[in-house]
């Protein structure tokens, strides 16, 4: 086993801190310092738009580790002390400080994009600080307009239904620059679902819709020059690597198959930074999942370590909406979006013929062979159908799985 030194964590995040405590069940005795932006300890994220935001859980459930813990797996750690600039494996901070370590992890996460003349007044959802924010406001409103049917703009309209002044539910409207949400994930077929699934719960949503600005904190203005205005608005346009002292990283850092950056033998990155070879879908990926960083900081800590490679499953994410679990196991097309030539099938269900969403799974197929499936409110199913995701299955033996499961 190799030697790494004293390893430096630049992002105090779930990719962060999976890397290092990785490092230390693999073997790893030497130094570890956690380099965090925010003052806050490492939390989890997805509860943000979900718990958070609804009241369910006060924020200290999210913690992924207490000081404590750091401690006892012999880490140091500096928060609210943003990264600035790399040199080599030395990491300056903005405070003009610097910290040297023989190997630096990457995993920085994201930043939320926001459009241009963006008021302060207007809500983004990043972090722990932004949920707060937004969910202090939301309780004291009646209406909300969120730009960007997403995954968080979903969830963020699905948990908003339920608040508000007097707790009667908010007035949701959800505007979406393209025909249906979230075609570039699940294709035609099951963007239609997902905006079933926002409709059907009263959500006002507005698809082929360009917002051109911000008239005001509360107002936007739209391309065919008509306005909207709410108590509280919320841009979920997705977002960008937070490397800003890097140049060319605003599609992630380049990485070998083991997270390696690409021209810099003692630097590696997990997370959403990471752009990743893939040999699965070709190229180099970010993949913005949980369990994907989770995947990659144990792939990491074994290359550094000179260890063998662990396994990887097959890429999977999961959003809590409107009472229901949207999963998505493999990859659609290259990168995590649907491609020309791929088709999505129906499994299981009529939700694409009408009928109910829950229950509804869809199987996306290229070349005649199982790339991925699609299951909303259909948590059982979808785990029957791992195995043929991993082994590429014909279109007949799905089927034929499918079959079986009905008849079950």
């Amino acid at each position: 086993m190799s030697d790494p030194g004293h390893v430096v964590v630049v992002g105090a995040g779930l990719g962060g801190l999976r890397t290092a405590e990785r490092l230390r069940a693999a073997g790893h005795d030497g130094p570890i310092t956690l380099v965090g932006a925010e003052t806050h300890l490492p939390y989890d994220r997805p509860p943000l738009s979900k718990q958070i935001l609804t009241g369910a859980w006060e924020p200290p459930r999210t913690l992924l580790a207490t000081e404590e813990k750091l401690r006892e797996q012999g880490m140091a750690w500096r928060l609210g002390a943003a990264a600035a600039g790399l040199d080599d494996t030395t990491v300056t901070l903005a405070d003009g400080s610097a910290v040297r370590g023989d190997a630096v992890v990457l995993a920085t996460g994201l930043r939320a994009r926001t459009l241009g003349g963006q008021p302060a007044g207007v809500h983004t959802l990043r972090d722990l600080d932004d949920a707060i924010g937004l969910r202090d406001a939301l309780r004291e409103a009646r209406s909300l307009l969120v730009l960007g049917a997403g995954f968080v703009g979903a969830e963020v309209a699905s948990a908003a239904r339920g608040l508000g002044a007097g707790g009667a539910g908010l007035d949701v409207t959800v505007l979406e620059a393209l025909p249906l949400p979230l075609t570039r994930v699940f294709g035609d077929t099951g963007g239609a679902l997902c905006a079933r699934l926002l409709t059907e719960a009263g959500i006002d949503l507005r698809c082929n819709t360009l917002v051109k600005g911000f008239e005001d904190s509360h107002t936007v203005s739209l391309a065919d020059g008509s306005s909207m205005s709410a108590d509280v608005v919320l841009v979920a346009l997705g977002g960008t690597p937070r490397l800003p002292w890097i140049a060319d990283s605003a599609d992630g850092l380049r990485c070998d198959p083991s997270g390696r950056v690409l021209g810099a033998s003692r630097v590696w990155a997990v997370g959403d930074v990471a752009a990743w070879e893939c040999a699965r879908c070709g190229g180099h990926h970010r993949t913005e999942h949980w369990t994907s960083a989770v995947d990659q900081a144990t792939a990491v800590a074994h290359d550094m370590l000179g260890l063998p490679s662990p396994a990887t499953g097959l890429p999977y994410f999961w959003s809590d909406q409107f009472g229901l679990k949207i999963q998505l196991i493999g990859r659609p097309g290259a990168g995590g979006q649907v491609e020309a030539g791929e088709r999505a099938e129906l499994l299981h269900g009529s939700g694409p013929d009408g009928g109910p969403v829950k229950g509804t799974v869809l199987g996306y197929f290229a070349d005649g062979r199982l790339v991925t499936v699609a299951a909303f409110g259909a948590p059982r199913l979808l785990a029957r159908y791992r195995p043929l995701v991993t082994a590429g299955a014909s279109r007949q033996e799905t089927f034929a799985l499918a079959a079986e499961l009905d008849a079950a």
